[in-house]
């Protein structure tokens, strides 16, 4: 979350002001000031997909707590698929107050500045191992491989018949 809150996108007020700046600015010399594009977090479900089919996300961040879970459920399997590292952490409204909002269902990184690309792919590598890597451990387990009493005491007679019919061929 140190990461995220680096990248948190700028507020109604700060737009507002940014806004009347390039405006006064238009309006005395002509030319808006043009900077490069600011590095932000992105935020919202739709958005978010979009960035992934294009393989424009570095790293995704789902909340566990989405209600209806329908909403998210097929992220991951998206993530992986398009081969973009994703986690599952705790909390929506911990990832909405990040983006100056109630609550996110999920939030995703497009770049990072310079200095922060270290703690970047330390991040990714680390989210990789966890979650992307791990997609079968993860995954329900049916089943131990134990049988019950009835079906144990079927096999057992299958397996007799088998050898006997065996002993049998062998005799003739």
């Amino acid at each position: 979350f140190k990461l995220l809150n680096k990248y948190r996108p700028e507020t109604k007020e700060q737009k507002e002001e940014r806004l009347k700046q390039a405006a006064e600015a238009k309006q005395a010399g002509g030319a808006a000031p043009q900077g490069k594009k600011p590095v932000f977090v992105k935020c919202g479900i739709n958005h978010i997909a979009t960035l992934i089919e294009n393989k424009k996300a570095t790293l995704v961040v789902i909340a566990h707590d989405v209600d209806p879970i329908e909403i998210v459920v097929w992220l991951p399997a998206l993530c992986r698929k398009m081969d973009v590292p994703y986690c599952i952490v705790k909390g929506k409204a911990r990832l909405g107050a990040v983006v100056h909002k109630k609550t996110a269902t999920c939030l995703a990184f497009t770049g990072v500045r310079k200095e922060d690309e270290g703690a970047m792919s330390k991040l990714v590598d680390n989210v990789r191992s966890n979650f992307n890597d791990r997609t079968e451990e993860m995954g329900r387990k049916w089943g131990g491989g134990i049988m019950g009493a009835k079906s144990q005491e079927k096999t057992r007679q299958k397996e007799k018949a088998v050898a006997r019919e065996a002993a049998k061929r062998m005799q003739a």
